[in-house]
């Protein structure tokens, strides 16, 4: 009866040791298949391509492909629920930004924790949002924008890439700071709103700086205004637009995420394909036009910062009775 009993322990000591070495072996293989990258946007705009660039130089990295999928709608929730529901493997991340940390705020009835659905994996980088007209508008300076909005209430229009996104809470803050009227209108990306600004079927936007910064080298777009307290070197003599209106401050940012869940040695892994990835001279080159300001450090990095954002855009969301359209 002893005999049978040590025979038995023996046997469960022996499944156990095997069935941790085979999660070590098959965490130690990560990745042995393509990865996915979300993307909550249309194809086009600035978070699709910092997304594309950033997955390129993963791929490198991780030597597996890194596949970008845009799941654009409902201001970014629709693809990011899906990353909450997918398998914490580390074979699904998605690419945050600045609607992550204010849809909380703007939506109380998402159908997912933010705080508790994701485990963050790196912020990539911040920078500036840019307000921007057509080359042809007639505004030349936030003044003249101010001004025309004052005189012909809710006439002027402003696009966002959608509900809760960086350019529609700066939007948001341009006309309570203003005091003016102007009317929002969402789009399921940059890329649609860029088309329907140079078409002329919306005024301005105040869009990423890596969604208009082309548009504005090229000369289809003219730069008012630089989003952040300060003005960026990478719009050289745009001024920021709390010159006019003090106080107005906004930022964009990039981070990516992954499904609670998910073992912290395959985050560390895709943490240190990011960081490589942000080295890339391909990366480099593209974003260092558009004033962003990689960080790419631990995971803790971008959880402390999209908290105190959370928090800060909470308490503006509500002092100014901000609704999502």
């Amino acid at each position: 009866m002893q005999t049978s009993f040590r025979a038995m322990l023996a046997r469960m000591s022996a499944l156990i040791g095997t069935t941790a070495l085979a999660a070590t072996t098959a965490f130690a293989a990560f990745p042995d298949k393509p990865v996915r990258l979300v993307v909550p946007f249309a194809p086009g705009g600035g978070t699709d391509l910092i997304a594309r660039t950033l997955g390129a130089g993963m791929s490198q990295a991780l030597g597996q492909p890194v596949i970008v999928e845009n799941k654009p709608g409902a201001g970014t929730i629709i693809g990011t629920d899906a990353v909450a529901k997918s398998a914490p493997d580390g074979y699904t991340m998605i690419i945050a930004s600045f609607a992550h940390a204010v849809n909380p705020s703007l939506a109380p009835k998402l159908p997912f924790d933010t705080s508790k659905a994701f485990a963050p994996v790196v912020l990539v980088g911040r920078g500036p949002n840019v307000l921007v007209v057509r080359a042809d508008s007639p505004f030349k300076s936030v003044k003249d924008v101010i001004a025309a909005a004052k005189g012909k209430p809710g006439a002027l229009t402003y696009a966002s890439q959608g509900n809760g996104t960086s350019a529609h809470m700066a939007g948001e803050m341009f006309t309570n700071l203003a005091k003016v009227e102007m009317v929002h209108v969402p789009y399921r990306g940059a890329g649609p709103a860029m088309t329907d600004l140079l078409g002329g079927q919306v005024d301005m936007i105040f869009g990423t700086a890596a969604a208009v910064s082309l548009f504005v080298d090229s000369g289809k777009m003219r730069a008012l205004a630089v989003t952040t307290p300060q003005p960026s070197t990478a719009f050289k003599g745009v001024p920021a637009l709390a010159e006019a209106l003090p106080g107005y401050q906004v930022e964009s940012w990039y981070g990516l995420y992954v499904p609670a869940g998910t073992p912290a040695d395959v985050i560390a892994k895709l943490n240190a394909a990011a960081a490589k990835a942000t080295q890339n001279p391909d990366f480099v080159k593209k974003v260092e036009h558009e004033g962003l300001v990689v960080n790419a450090g631990p995971p803790a990095e971008l959880d402390a910062y999209v908290r105190a954002e959370e928090a800060r855009w909470r308490k503006i969301v509500k002092e100014n009775n901000i609704k999502s359209d």
